[in-house]
């Protein structure tokens, strides 16, 4: 029984694999390589950055800055040409077209864009102006933030004021614990009669150094 299905099984294999090796064939022979460049139409200058996309199918290209560019797609397929200041164009592909390759030129046309109208009108009284200036806060930009962020004096209030993080703690008990290291087993020193820390209170006591209106963080 088996022998007998075999010769019918090889003859629908062939037709199969005859079949297969024509749509291959056909399909291999739609395929056609596009090498172009986009100009202008009125001076021939080279257009840049204009998209190239294959017109229901997710895929496309993007000239260079000479307006050269290079897509591969199948005879027939619409390219749409695309980009800011010119008018969008379509080219369909022949059909009957011969070969493999293609050169194609496209001209592109300069598009007008009109942008809505923008009134600029003043304020209605002086004294209305003299408050807007005084008064109204313009929102700052990011090099104004930026600017406020890296202030030096601001930086140090806030050095002034925050709390010690944990590396920070970390580092001022190593410290401490390195100078009581050091008078390990003795009494440590006082300076309560060192003339030299004497000497600096005095000059510290003399520029005003005590006082509160030189702190420079007292309004923080």
């Amino acid at each position: 029984m088996r022998l007998k299905c075999l010769p019918y099984c090889l003859i629908s294999f062939c037709c199969l694999l005859a079949v297969f090796h024509s749509y291959a064939q056909t399909s291999f022979e739609n395929v056609v390589q596009i090498d172009g460049v986009t100009m202008t139409a009125d001076s021939l200058r080279a257009v840049p950055d204009v998209t190239i996309l294959v017109k229901n199918k997710n895929r496309g290209v993007e000239s260079e800055y000479t307006g050269v560019f290079s897509l591969v797609c199948y005879k027939g397929d619409t390219l749409q040409f695309s980009c800011i200041g010119f008018r969008p164009k379509e080219f369909v592909v022949p059909k009957d077209l011969k070969g493999e390759y293609y050169s194609l030129i496209q001209l592109m046309v300069q598009d007008t864009f009109y942008l809505p109208e923008t009134i600029i009108r003043p304020l209605p009284t002086r004294e209305e102006f003299n408050y807007a200036f005084v008064h109204w806060r313009i929102p700052s930009d990011n090099y104004e933030r930026a600017r406020r962020n890296t202030d030096a004096y601001i930086l140090r209030a806030l050095a002034y004021t925050l709390p010690r993080d944990g590396r920070e703690s970390q580092a001022r008990l190593m410290q401490q614990q390195a100078r009581e290291a050091v008078y390990y087993g003795q009494q440590p020193p006082m300076n309560i009669l060192n003339p030299l820390a004497w000497g600096e209170f005095f000059e510290a006591w003399k520029r005003g150094d005590f006082r509160k209106d030189s702190n420079p963080y007292s309004s923080y």
